[in-house]
């Protein structure tokens, strides 16, 4: 760290040459700026710098490294783990570059680093385009690519690696790269699931897929029907067009309008049958489910976009996550799934999910540094909750589940759907090969480690 006289000197040239603003403690905006997605996250970064460019942003990373600050870089914020902040550290915040702008006849969008999956949806929605986004229109684009990339859309047209057309990256030093197939392949390989260890994305590329129509048949159970409810859906998955995806989760009633007021607050299975096409196509794949005992439904066409906001999960509630991908789901594997629900924290805003792959997913390329993919069904604690006193019994519940279907488990990870679970779950969300090529590339491009909140990876 550099004596207080030279960083209060850098501290204050930085906010004069910053095109954005500029936090540190003590100043009106700082706690609201160092504020994340998951209410158990407190930590006080030393700087954090609003970027509204990629020149703010060389600015910021050069900054950082002039007081020997690490660098901590925020996108959407959404991180379980609380990876946009680091305590003393400089956070490069780049909420401000959000722009989306398509390219529709070359079927492509370039998107700002802090920009979220609403920015994106309702970017390529008008031209009838999409790709593979997050499940909470929250979520910040950049981290969710990076990392993998799992969605609603992921069976029909891949992972959102799997549509990676380029990163343009400030590095360590404060160079500007761009990475893509032709221009520092390696980088780009590594790009493709080692998330926000080699730099800051200022802006990707990612490749559209033509979605003129999209449906679905949300149905909520009683938990009761639970193990009959998963077993049809995974029979409409496994026989079904790889358009077909969604979900079976339970989850605590939700005050909605099409929900009885007896449910709210209430344990409840919900299946969800997504469809990257027209609705009557979607309900001849949903009779089964439709011809199961269920409470209410809503079983409807509309907009892509529209539909990302309708399962959403707002910030400010106390967050813990995990995941287990599995290798199969017989029926022995669905009846535990269900019965993991019994102690499942209600009411709260918690979901116990089980998410389908294959399809696009697992046909994807295989030398990307994303070994879940081969895995066709995943387990999801989702743990949400607003009471601290609840915290014991959320984390309880979550690694429960985890260890409940182990028996199943591939021992893969996704790394955007866990906090921190220590460096042999960050190699199983990387693969042991891939993670040590993958620390070369970090050697390269960031010999110092400066960029470390995140599943790190050391470089070698």
């Amino acid at each position: 760290m550099a004596p207080p006289s030279k960083a209060g000197a850098a501290l204050t040239a930085l906010r004069e040459e910053l095109a954005g603003e500029v936090f540190a403690p003590g100043d009106e905006g700082y706690d609201e700026a160092r504020t994340v997605y998951n209410a158990m996250i407190d930590r006080r970064p030393a700087v954090i710098a609003q970027c509204v460019d990629e020149a703010d942003v060389v600015r910021a990373v050069r900054f950082a490294r002039d007081l020997d600050l690490h660098v901590a870089v925020r996108g959407g914020g959404h991180s379980v783990a609380g990876m946009a902040l680091g305590d003393g550290a400089l956070v490069v915040d780049l909420r401000r570059m959000h722009e989306a702008t398509v390219h529709a006849a070359a079927e492509a969008v370039r998107i700002g680093g802090g920009a979220t999956m609403s920015h994106l949806d309702r970017a390529t929605q008008p031209y009838d385009l999409a790709t593979t986004g997050g499940r909470i229109s929250s979520t910040g684009v950049g981290g969710f690519v990076l990392g993998g990339g799992t969605g609603w859309l992921d069976r029909w047209c891949g992972l959102a690696v799997d549509n990676l057309l380029g990163v343009e990256l400030v590095t360590a030093d404060g160079s500007r790269i761009h990475a893509n197939a032709d221009e520092h392949p390696e980088l780009f390989w590594a790009l493709h699931g080692g998330g926000g260890n080699f730099g800051v994305a200022t802006a990707i590329t990612l490749k559209l897929h033509e979605l003129p129509r999209f449906s679905v048949a949300l149905l909520m159970h009683l938990p009761e029907f639970g193990p009959e409810v998963v077993r049809t859906y995974r029979e409409i998955i496994e026989y079904g067009p790889q358009e077909a995806g969604g979900t079976v989760m339970y989850l605590t009633g939700p005050s909605a309008e099409f929900m009885p007021a007896h449910l709210v607050g209430q344990l409840l299975c919900a299946s969800l049958l997504t469809y990257a096409g027209p609705e009557e196509d979607m309900r001849r794949l949903a009779q089964p489910l439709l011809a199961l005992p269920h409470e209410a439904e809503v079983v409807t066409a509309l907009p892509y976009a529209d539909f990302q906001c309708m399962l959403e999960d707002p910030p400010g509630q106390r967050n813990y996550w995990s995941a287990e991908f599995l290798a199969a789901l017989p029926d022995e594997a669905v009846e535990v799934f269900c019965a993991l629900a019994d102690t499942e924290p209600v009411p709260t805003s918690t979901r116990h999910v089980l998410f389908p792959q294959g399809g696009a997913v697992a046909a994807g390329p295989a030398e990307f540094p994303v070994p879940f993919r081969d895995a066709p069904w995943v387990v999801h604690p989702f743990g949400v909750w607003t009471d601290p006193a609840d915290d014991e019994r959320a984390l309880r519940w979550v690694r429960s589940v985890r260890a409940g279907v182990q028996p199943w488990s591939t021992g893969a990870a996704y790394l955007n759907f866990i906090g921190d679970e220590g460096a042999q779950r960050v190699e199983a969300g990387l693969g042991v090969e891939n993670h040590r090529r993958l620390a070369e590339v970090k050697r390269r491009y960031d010999p110092d480690n400066v960029f470390r909140f995140n599943h790190n990876i050391k470089p070698s």
